[in-house]
């Protein structure tokens, strides 16, 4: 039996231990925090991601927590309506095998079906790795060691896993700070399953009822020192950037202050990696090829290449330099897709101006005219698949 060590329990750390567990993998996943998160913000699964979901047999339990289509009402500052997006344009654009989800469900989910695979230690973390072409030895936080077959690095953005093995540089800090933020309760200014946007020069912001503990509200604007802002806190830095506008914003910076457990607050920075693996040492998710939330696509090609991963070593048996070499091969073109689609992402989420805005927003209208809807539509699942 093969041992792996992975460290991060994310959605790549589960979906890998997952798949690498059904296989018959001797699994260990280390986790840093003392505890499974239950923070996030609002994904879509599709493409590889959504197939990935299918043969990890998760699919049953995801539909119950699926979030479905909704209305999306575009507005202006003081919250006028511009223009809406009607639920039957989403659904019919993003089509049957794709799901909208909380990340924390999509996370428990992964957990669920995972520990029956897998040992779990949480509060624990790699510190040291050592090498040779047989194994690889791994030093834990705790003082222990483990020796595995492959050590797999999906500790996110930040990897420190990265660091030890592949070395510094991969990180690009973008100028940009996003932030997700869990409602207890509905904010009455956005209608009953819908979507509330604002999108203006340098940020917008976006308030999601879709009823009590589904609801939340998302914000993300361009700071030349993001750094600086993190120093000030969701709080103080969310209703600076956002205290102006109306349309169920205030509601949601006032819900953040009286409980701001729960939320998403970071920098955006982009991973490039020229390699994805190091001898036994692979990295698999943001940890190799951060796309940004201005791409998309994170949380299915985080669970795509854990179930790829998987894949590329129960074909190639007891040849895991082969495995790594192939899965990345395969894997490697759909993830610079999605990073190419990350500075176009900033355009429409982060505006350089009002004309930028004001093109998004005539490119939006275009699209739910009655000549251009279906062509619209049918580009959008191109995009996606």
């Amino acid at each position: 039996m093969k041992r792996a060590v992975i460290v991060g329990s994310g959605i790549a750390g589960l979906a890998t231990a997952l798949r690498l567990g059904m296989d018959g993998w001797d699994v260990l996943v280390l986790e840093r925090s003392p505890a499974r998160r239950s923070s996030g913000y609002m994904l879509s699964l599709l493409g590889s991601g959504f197939s990935a979901a299918e043969r990890l047999g998760l699919v049953p339990a995801l539909s119950k927590q699926a979030l479905g289509v909704f209305t999306s009402v575009l507005v202006r500052e003081d919250g006028r309506p511009k223009l809406t997006m009607p639920a039957a344009f989403a659904e019919a654009a993003m089509g049957s095998r794709t799901m909208a989800l909380f990340r924390q469900d999509l996370e428990t989910a992964l957990y669920e079906a995972a520990r029956d695979h897998a040992e779990f230690r949480f509060g624990t973390t790699a510190t040291d790795i050592e090498q040779d072409g047989e194994q690889v030895k791994v030093t834990l936080s705790d003082g222990t060691t483990e020796i595995a077959d492959l050590l797999v690095g999906a500790d996110g953005v930040h990897s420190a896993t990265r660091s030890a093995g592949f070395g510094s540089g991969h990180q690009a800090e973008m100028p940009y700070v996003v932030s997700a933020v869990p409602l207890a309760h509905p904010i009455a200014d956005v209608p009953e399953r819908s979507a509330v946007s604002f999108i203006g020069p340098g940020r917008s912001a976006a308030v999601i009822n879709l009823g009590p503990g589904r609801s939340s509200a998302f914000f993300t604007y361009r700071a030349e020192n993001p750094a600086q802002e993190l120093e000030k806190g969701p709080v103080g830095a969310l209703t600076a950037a956002f205290g102006d506008l109306s349309a169920g914003v205030p509601d949601a910076l006032r819900s953040l202050e009286q409980d701001p457990s729960g939320v998403y607050f970071d920098s955006v920075s982009k991973v490039i990696t020229p390699k994805w693996s190091n001898g036994r040492v692979v990295l698999v998710g943001d940890a190799a090829w951060c796309v940004t939330l201005f791409a998309g696509h994170g949380a299915s090609l985080a669970l795509a290449g854990g179930d790829q991963l998987g894949a590329a070593l129960q074909k190639h048996g007891d040849d895991i330099p082969a495995a790594l070499t192939e899965w990345e091969a395969g894997l490697r073109p759909e993830v610079a897709k999605r990073q190419a689609m990350a500075a176009r992402g900033t355009y429409y989420y982060a505006p350089p101006s009002r004309f930028h805005v004001w093109m998004n927003t005539m490119m939006t209208r275009t699209m739910t005219l009655p000549g251009i809807r279906n062509l619209a539509q049918k580009g959008i699942q191109r995009q996606n698949s």
